[in-house]
């Protein structure tokens, strides 16, 4: 967790198979906690083809049933489930905008949001923005897809910085 914290957590992401990850697995997360799915990460790579949304929105049954019988994931069929459609969804976006990365960050106005929190005990759950995320995505058939999800999407990619102002990382 340090790790990612301290190399990976607030910095700004503008790959689109990276956005698609972090999408997928802040998805897999709800109920569950972050460290859990986080030690699943290389595991989820593999087994949803490096997150190649173009492939996993052509799985079919037999893939499916191979992923709800992989220890290495988290085997929830709605999940998976999800996975595929939002990897359909996430499609439609590039096709309808040139990249998911210039859709996504419409959100906070292309740029990172810089709060100033003091104490981690102040960072929000959710905000305005990962409510119009939330809805916006959901209007594209997209699941699990929350504003709480929205938000902790938004904070692992740098949309916003919820570093503590005396952290090193802020």
């Amino acid at each position: 967790m340090v790790e990612y914290h301290d190399k990976e957590w607030g910095k700004p992401v503008h790959d689109d198979r990276a956005l698609f990850e972090f999408l997928i697995l802040e998805g897999a997360q709800a109920g569950l906690s972050w460290e859990t799915i986080l030690n699943k990460r290389e595991n989820y790579r593999r087994a949803f083809d490096r997150f190649d949304a173009a492939k996993i929105a052509r799985y079919e049954r037999r893939k499916v049933r191979a992923l709800l019988a992989d220890a290495g994931i988290v085997r929830n069929r709605l999940k998976i489930s999800a996975a595929i459609s939002n990897a359909q969804a996430f499609l439609e976006v590039q096709k309808e905008f040139g990249t998911f990365d210039r859709y996504i960050w419409q959100f906070v106005g292309g740029r990172p949001k810089k709060n100033k929190w003091t104490t981690s005990r102040r960072v929000p759950a959710r905000t305005p923005e990962s409510d119009a995320m939330s809805q916006d995505l959901k209007r594209r058939g997209f699941r699990f897809v929350g504003t709480t999800i929205c938000y902790a999407f938004m904070q692992a990619t740098g949309m916003v910085n919820d570093h503590v102002r005396d952290c090193f990382c802020y």
